[in-house]
């Protein structure tokens, strides 16, 4: 647009970011329960007057497309009659554009004089949304009615008075009325922050000029998403990817993912996906969208806007009854480990045409232990999501220790956990060898061991078990992830992966989890002998570890490389 000038384009921009970062730290500072102020699964994003995203805050991608479907339900059913002062809230996946129950969306419209200008946006992971189970997250749950309260698209607030019945409705379906009221107020004061951030920018730049900038945003982020897909060859690249299946017995769930390139646009087909599963990790379609859009993003060497723009050259489809698009009355609390499950099928299928720019498998997404009960005259509800580790790339090893690229998560600090609930953390820490081996290795798996002070029912989330994730270009699977039970005479049992059933812990049992290892990039014996040595030094691979996986042998005495015997070893395994 020859009216647009760069500099102001760049000044709006900024702007708009950083009212949504205000937004997300605004919930991370008042929020009760430590999912959402400490494990931070949120969040905020600012949309123009049609609903498109604008402006999302640094949290988590995978929740982004979520969003606009949201949008598209208030303004169809309440476009005519949207009023300054109202608020809406929903949880629905059916009907409202939700991802699963825990997940409430508190949206503020915004007007300047009078005229709709744009919305401020929220979704939080709520701690407890009543349900068969504490957290309402049950893997054996088959109907999304067991899984807690269902709230259609409704105002919250209508024209700034609250709606009394619903908050009550609330607080009567939640094990948590104290966290989830206090996180629910968090979400309408970043709302808040949002409108006044927004309208600020309007006021500086008014109305018809702020309008004109947000639709140069779309444009820029649209053309430089073109100029990406635009230089990767053309083709149909497919990959699979399985969850390890349900119950004891479980047979694998596939995710199929077909990317077509044609040209400066890409399609994503999931068609070939297992059906719907009578469990609760169906996923509804804005959450595989949103993974969809994250991996392409990542395609990118340059900077994007995070707005509605850069989504218009990707369409992603999935057969309505398959686990990535369900029907009504699927269950799908548990959903998320399918999410990140998208996000890696599109990666294989990405390193067949542009490795360099893929990431091998990462650990699966979060692993979830939720229970509950009473402790100290006071409900407690234990949410722990736990994530760690990234895949190997082209050019560096894996990370560990970080929140999966999909997502932008922390796990939750021991302190507050044992200040606060019957639970106490034996061990936290990486697991040496299980970053997959390869040119550049993936990165370690975690391990975090609970003692429970008393007895505890809690449920399980996993995968990753029997099949790990995969390596890209030679490089090698990581290690599989475990869930292990161990009783007070020190015996272990192996727990399944998503069982389906939930598990009572006596006082004193520990349960240990144990991630799964990153994948590894290129073949493990092009991997420089003085990088496995350093990787030795740092308790990251042993030296056992290093002689299997990478041909190296180490002096245990002096830790050094024998290069001799490492050469020969090499030689050998080439022959």
């Amino acid at each position: 647009m020859s009216d647009v000038d760069p500099i102001t384009l760049e000044v709006v921009r900024n702007g708009l970011s950083a009212t949504a970062d205000e937004m997300a730290l605004i919930i991370m500072r008042s929020a009760y329960s430590p999912v959402v102020r400490d494990i931070m699964d949120y969040s905020t994003g600012l949309c123009d007057a049609d609903g498109a995203i604008i402006a999302q805050g640094l949290t988590l991608p995978i929740q982004l497309c979520s969003f606009p479907r949201v949008m598209r339900f208030v303004q169809e059913r309440f476009g005519d009659d949207l009023a300054e002062g109202d608020i809406f809230i929903t949880n629905d996946p059916y009907g409202s554009g939700g991802q699963h129950l825990p997940d409430v969306y508190v949206l503020k419209p915004v007007f300047a004089n009078g005229t709709l200008c744009g919305f401020a946006t929220t979704v939080a992971h709520h701690t407890d949304v009543g349900g068969i189970v504490p957290g309402s997250v049950a893997i054996y749950a088959t109907e999304i009615q067991q899984e807690g309260l269902r709230i259609p698209l409704a105002k919250l607030y209508e024209r700034g008075r609250p709606n009394a019945v619903l908050f009550d409705m609330i607080r009567c379906n939640t094990r948590q009325p104290v966290e989830v009221l206090g996180d629910l107020r968090a979400q309408i004061a970043a709302c808040l922050t949002g409108e006044k951030g927004l309208l600020s920018l309007i006021e500086r730049y008014g109305a018809d000029t702020f309008s004109r900038y947000v639709d140069a945003l779309h444009d820029h982020a649209e053309v430089v998403m073109r100029e990406t897909i635009a230089e990767l060859p053309d083709g149909v690249y497919v990959a699979h990817d399985f969850l390890d299946g349900l119950g004891e017995t479980p047979d694998p769930i596939r995710i199929s993912a077909t990317v077509t390139i044609t040209g400066d646009t890409i399609a994503i087909d999931f068609a070939g996906t297992s059906d719907q599963v009578a469990a609760s990790i169906n996923c509804p379609i804005s959450l595989p969208e949103s993974a969809a859009f994250a991996a392409i993003r990542c395609l990118a060497h340059r900077d994007i806007p995070n707005c509605g723009g850069y989504l218009r050259p990707i369409t992603v489809t999935a057969p309505e009854g398959c686990l990535l698009n369900p029907r009504y009355p699927a269950a799908c609390g548990a959903r998320g480990v399918v999410g990140y499950r998208v996000f890696d099928a599109i990666m294989q299928a990405l390193a067949q045409v542009v490795p360099e720019r893929a990431m091998a498998g990462c650990e699966g997404g979060p692993f979830l232990m939720a229970g509950g009960g009473e402790w100290q005259g006071r409900q407690f509800v234990l949410n722990e999501m736990l994530v760690g580790t990234w895949g190997a790339r082209f050019d560096r090893d894996g990370i560990e220790g970080i929140s999966n690229p999909a997502a932008n998560i922390s796990n939750q600090p021991i302190e507050l956990i044992e200040a606060e609930m019957p639970v106490e953390i034996l061990s936290y820490g990486f697991v040496p060898d299980s970053g997959g081996p390869g040119r550049n290795r993936g990165g370690l798996a975690f391990v975090r061991e609970f003692r429970f002070l008393q007895d505890i029912r809690f449920n399980l989330r996993g995968d990753r078990r029997d099949h790990p994730p995969f390596g890209i270009d030679g490089g090698r699977p990581g290690a599989p992830s475990a869930h292990i039970l161990v009783d007070r005479d020190g015996a272990e049992t192996a727990l399944p992966a998503m069982p389906m059933q939930g598990f009572t812990a006596k006082a004193g049992e520990v349960f240990r989890l144990v991630g799964a290892g990153g994948g590894g990039f290129g073949d493990p014996l092009s991997r420089d002998p003085e990088r496995v040595l350093a990787d030795v030094r740092e308790d990251k691979v042993t030296i056992h570890g290093a002689e299997r996986d990478y041909r190296v042998v180490i002096d245990p005495r002096t830790l050094s490389v024998d290069e001799g015997a490492t050469a020969a070893l090499r030689e050998g395994a080439v022959a």
